[in-house]
């Protein structure tokens, strides 16, 4: 069990575990999609609507540690089986809300569910590829998570909700097909034997899924207080906040500026569809030439730019060039904070998982903030150019912050 995976059946299995992420980000985005239809459904306030915007990356900010930790020991295969299984049931369940407390309860589960696919895929890419090639196969779980995110805007609500009857049947049936999907997953990951080879990466030869306190604690010591890792969750967190505040509002944005409901989605599929060019685009350049910290550098000063020229124009060609740049810029942020760790010294494939956790822990206060600062600011100054100027400095954090990095890719 200890020889690697032949190239062919390694990408394989990282294409189909990356259906989990393309679900997952449709369930996820579906709310954005049809976040002002639901506003008027529920009667929910610009700041109640924020919350439940990041609710999903709210819940990564007391569990991520733990789901990460749970993915190193028992692996891949079954982390991410259960998280699917856990937001397809949490979207059926989300079809039946009434008001703002059962929509947020139902979102929140979503979320319990999405920490296994976030860090159970990173983990399945480190345990199938050495550290050096990781790279690559990340960005096909990313492209498959913002073909998930477009998919939301540009059929989900436009196509899929009107022919289904409305967003709740549509919220119905997406949970019941990840459900599906999820069992799917299982009887895949048991064929190749997914975590049994990540036993065999973790050096152990039995399930090392219950681990003793003192093992746990020196693992989060050693991830916890990584210099170069603490930057990453920095950079991490600013993507965060600038990705799900775009995303979580750029819809309902341009409905204010007089886009009719279709034509918003429609535009909002163009942010995502610029993300998944720097998804490809980014680390692929960053890898031959050896140049992850610059950019990491590059692409927060690209997206920040992006956002100040959303925030200048109103309509025309200046704003789609900006939600164009806008999307490059956090698409090629997203994979390089997932693919650096595996390449730090002491974090290696056996704490992957606990290390992608670390940044989301913290970082998905970024994605929570992200939409309830927009919301929240909104209700306050009657405008959403003062939550876009908190997302355009996020980028220029992110670029001090890769700046402050030494971590050299394929060095020190």
């Amino acid at each position: 069990m200890t020889e690697q995976m032949d190239r062919r059946r390694a990408y394989g299995a990282v294409t189909v575990g990356t259906v989990g992420y393309t679900c997952l980000m449709f369930i996820w985005f579906s709310l954005p999609a049809y976040l002002s239809t639901i506003i008027a459904d529920l009667g929910l306030s610009g700041t109640q609507a924020g919350v439940v915007a990041g609710a999903v990356p709210l819940t990564y900010i007391p569990i991520a540690l733990v789901t990460g930790t749970v993915v190193d020991r028992v692996g891949p295969g079954r982390s991410l089986a259960a998280g699917v299984v856990i937001y397809g049931v949490a979207q059926a369940g989300r079809s039946f809300a009434d008001g703002f407390p059962s929509l947020l309860a139902a979102t929140l589960l979503i979320g319990v569910g999405a920490t296994a696919v976030t860090f159970g895929l990173p983990k399945l890419v480190s345990v199938l590829f050495p550290p050096d090639e990781t790279g690559f196969p990340s960005s096909i779980y990313l492209v498959g998570a913002s073909t998930g995110t477009a998919s939301a805007f540009a059929i989900g609500r436009p196509i899929l909700g009107p022919l289904l009857g409305g967003w709740r049947t549509l919220f119905f049936w997406s949970g019941v097909v990840a459900v599906g999907y999820g069992l799917l997953w299982l009887v895949v990951a048991q064929r190749l034997e997914i975590d049994a080879r990540n036993r065999a990466a973790n050096g152990t030869n039995v399930d090392d899924s219950s681990p003793t306190l003192a093992a746990i604690r020196q693992d989060l010591k050693l991830v916890l207080t990584h210099r170069e890792l603490q930057l990453v969750v920095v950079v991490g967190t600013m993507y965060l906040l600038i990705a799900h505040g775009m995303q979580g509002w750029l819809p309902t944005l341009l409905e204010a500026r007089g886009f009719s409901a279709d034509r918003a989605g429609r535009t909002t599929s163009l942010l995502v569809a610029a993300n998944v060019v720097g998804v490809l685009a980014v680390p692929a350049v960053a890898d031959r030439l050896g140049a992850r910290r610059a950019a990491l550098m590059g692409c927060g000063l690209i997206a920040g730019l992006g956002i100040s020229g959303v925030l200048a124009s109103d309509i025309g060609l200046l704003l789609l060039g900006s939600i164009v740049v806008t999307g490059f810029g956090f698409g090629g942020l997203s994979p390089l904070v997932r693919a650096i760790p595996p390449d730090l010294e002491g974090i290696g494939t056996r704490l992957t998982g606990t290390a992608v956790a670390f940044i989301f822990a913290v970082g998905e206060i970024g994605g929570f903030l992200g939409p309830v600062l927009v919301g929240t600011l909104y209700d306050l100054t009657g405008s959403y150019a003062p939550g876009l100027l908190v997302l355009a400095s996020g980028g220029l954090v992110a670029a001090v912050a890769g700046g402050m990095l030494r971590y050299r890719y394929g060095g020190s």
